[in-house]
């Protein structure tokens, strides 16, 4: 399958998304991944739904909330109503994960659960019939700019033979050298952050990475 290429917008400095977001969106970015951090669940605090609101008015672009927080379910419904197409949450976050993705999709976004660089995918076995997609996080979760931990690609492999049409994210350390190994193993959706900010043509840097996942 080919691949889709989900932009963070962790690296980017706020100031200069809303001309960024809609440079990706129009050279291919598929869907515009906002990743929010509590300062609890990971030490760094990002943003509210209100930035993922400010940035629907710009761009009819899919948009996924990759929430790092504690009690994440307490966020569900701010972020769908602001615009958010997918919700992602973390296994380690919560000991409801079933219960917590019906709640996503009664109210109408896609379902997606995360699971850390040291956590099983065991983990989600028991809910993979029932969510849209799984995000293998590829680095420890927190900061952009990592590089991506090899191993955690043996993940990817475990979910794909179990769920073979399933949707498989990875995020942490993607970029135009290590996308290829990521879709070897049988990602589709690929989150590319700091990769792109530091781009000097960000609409290249879009392209790029996109034909790669041809």
């Amino acid at each position: 399958m080919n691949g889709e290429l989900a932009p963070s917008i962790l690296s980017f400095p706020l100031i200069e998304l809303g001309q960024a977001v809609p440079i990706m969106v129009e050279n291919g970015a598929d869907w515009i991944h906002f990743d929010v951090m509590d300062g609890q669940f990971v030490p760094p605090i990002t943003f509210g739904d209100q930035l993922v609101r400010d940035l629907r008015r710009v761009t009819p672009a899919k948009f996924e909330v990759h929430l790092m927080t504690l009690t994440p379910e307490r966020q569900f419904d701010a972020f769908i109503s602001a615009g958010c197409n997918r919700v992602i949450f973390h296994a380690e976050a919560t000991v409801h994960a079933h219960r917590l993705v019906q709640q996503i999709k009664e109210a109408g976004a896609e379902a997606g659960v995360a699971i850390n660089p040291a956590t099983p995918v065991a983990v989600l076995e028991p809910i993979l019939a029932d969510i849209d997609l799984a995000l293998v996080m590829t680095v420890n979760p927190g900061w952009g700019g990592q590089k991506l931990i090899a191993s955690t690609l043996d993940k990817v492999r475990q979910i794909r033979a179990l769920r073979p049409e399933m949707s498989i994210e990875v995020d942490g350390g993607i970029d135009a050298f290590t996308v290829a190994a990521a879709k070897e193993a049988g990602a589709n959706v690929f989150v590319v952050g700091s990769h792109l900010a530091k781009a000097d043509d960000l609409g290249w840097a879009v392209r790029n990475i996109k034909d790669l996942l041809v």
